[in-house]
């Protein structure tokens, strides 16, 4: 999904803008399963030349516990600030690069969701994981199987 904040590079102001990254551009990521499109609710303000980009993201994933495998549903709200440029010469990754004032705001949101996750997800901060003799969760109890 792409987004014309020209208009923002020209004139001073605040501009707002609300779209919504469609599931199917969500899908087919390794270890992620997102459930939901994801809602963006963002202002572009161009304040002495500058040009800032806020945004609020809302995912709702599908991932599997770390330990014990079990399916968890996370929903989480993201807040993201970012310096917008209609071209970027420095190779600085600070600022988002919208040439021709056109931004790719899927691409954005999902760097940003994607690395805002976890490298591992859990069930809870306590979980116990699965047996490694017989694969019981041992979350349920013990299982009577003598550890190594």
């Amino acid at each position: 999904m792409t987004i014309n904040v020209s208009k923002a590079f020209d004139y001073p102001g605040e501009y707002t803008y609300e779209e919504t990254i469609p599931l199917e551009e969500l899908q087919g990521l390794k270890g992620v399963t997102f459930t939901e499109a994801v809602p963006l609710k963002m202002l572009v303000s161009n304040k002495v030349g500058v040009v800032m980009m806020e945004y609020t993201a809302h995912s709702s994933v599908r991932v599997q516990c770390a330990r014990c495998l079990k399916e968890l549903e996370l929903k989480e709200e993201h807040h993201f600030e970012h310096v917008l440029v209609r071209e970027n010469d420095t190779g600085n990754d600070d600022f988002i690069t919208a040439p021709g004032g056109v931004l790719d705001m899927s691409e954005t949101a999902l760097t940003d969701i994607l690395l805002e996750m976890p490298l591992k997800f859990l069930c809870r901060e306590d979980c116990k994981g699965l047996c490694p003799v017989c694969g019981a969760d041992l979350n349920e109890g013990g299982c009577g199987c003598e550890m190594p």
